[in-house]
């Protein structure tokens, strides 16, 4: 039997390689979600670099999260990169949940980059 590692790790995998078939040369938007905070960034897989990124561990942000663990500190990281995002010109992505179920912190923040402007 595999570990808990692992197991995240195929699933990680497994969604990564339907990202790519469907992606059709768009950004992929990934998140990352620890005990104490979450972050995420935009990255353009073709040329090997972050676009944009956030994170509630963030300066501008670290005053308005009481806690980087809960639904609302998911929604204003969301909300911030898709602001980031914007400026930057990057307008459509690829979510990519990166392992993680599709509930909780990682709906808020992607329910709170879709309403700030960003497509997916």
């Amino acid at each position: 039997m595999a570990t808990k590692a692992v197991q995240k790790n195929k699933r990680s995998l497994r969604n990564r390689s339907k990202i790519r078939s469907v992606s059709s040369g768009r950004l992929r938007l990934s998140v990352f979600r620890s005990a104490k905070n979450i972050s995420a960034q935009i990255i353009d897989d073709a040329a090997g670099k972050t676009v944009v990124s956030a994170s509630s561990l963030d300066k501008d942000l670290k005053g308005e999260i009481a806690k980087g663990a809960d639904k609302a500190a998911a929604s204003k990281v969301g909300k911030a990169l898709a602001e980031r995002a914007i400026k930057a010109g990057v307008k459509d992505v690829v979510f990519d949940r990166g392992g993680y179920i599709f509930h909780g912190r990682i709906k808020a923040l992607a329910d709170a980059a879709r309403e700030a402007g960003l497509n997916f």
